[in-house]
């Protein structure tokens, strides 16, 4: 009998910790929040001069206040050591920010390539300073629609491919873990593969949208 009091209890534990667990949908809403936050530095560097309620997506919770800061963090590394990379992503894709569809559908193939060999920290950074480029690309040429379509496309990339993993990763609060090195050279090696990855990314990628639509 103690036995099976024991196990009733470890099962009421685990369901318990399974009820505690972030959903997919808060996985994501929070993954825009995220999002929000970037391309509003992003935006602000370039002094194009938006504010908060121009992005009508929630702002990252307390919780979320760390997880946002080294998301730019990491973002800065990754844009200061490969600038080119991250300017003028539009014309690296060979596409106009006035057709809505054609930048949500490049952001999505670029995103789906990111992750197609498999998913680090590294590429979903990389992932959100995508979107932030094109972000700003399309703030220039005053598109702000196209703006808010990305935020809610990379949405769409993280429920479509990261929800699982995010999960088994512990959420998005385990990005923070990635500043807490040491090593400093392991630290940029780590970027630097995403990098790597991306500019081959950006190179083929407007040939695979094509072929999609």
């Amino acid at each position: 009998m103690e036995v099976l009091r024991k196990s009733s209890e470890f099962a009421a534990e685990v369901l318990d910790v399974f009820d505690r667990s972030v959903s997919d949908k808060e996985l994501v809403l929070q993954a825009k929040a995220l999002c929000r936050d970037y391309v509003l530095s992003r935006l602000g560097q370039h002094g194009l001069g938006w504010v908060k309620s121009e992005l009508p997506f929630p702002s990252p919770s307390t919780a979320l206040a760390e997880v946002s800061l080294v998301l730019l963090y990491l973002g800065d590394e990754l844009e200061c050591t490969h600038p080119g990379l991250y300017r003028n992503v539009a014309r690296q894709l060979n596409i106009s920010v006035a057709m809505e569809n054609m930048v949500s559908d490049a952001f999505i193939a670029v995103a789906t390539e990111i992750f197609a060999t498999g998913i680090t920290w590294g590429r979903v950074v990389s992932m959100f300073a995508v979107a932030a480029a094109l972000a700003v690309d399309c703030a220039r040429q005053g598109r702000p629609s196209t703006v808010l379509i990305l935020v809610d496309s990379l949405g769409q990339v993280v429920r479509r491919y990261l929800v699982p993993w995010l999960k088994r990763k512990g959420g998005w609060t385990e990005i923070t873990k990635c500043v807490i090195k040491k090593d400093v050279t392991t630290e940029y090696h780590w970027l630097s593969s995403a990098v790597e990855s991306l500019k081959y990314f950006l190179t083929t990628v407007y040939v695979y949208v094509m072929k999609e639509q």
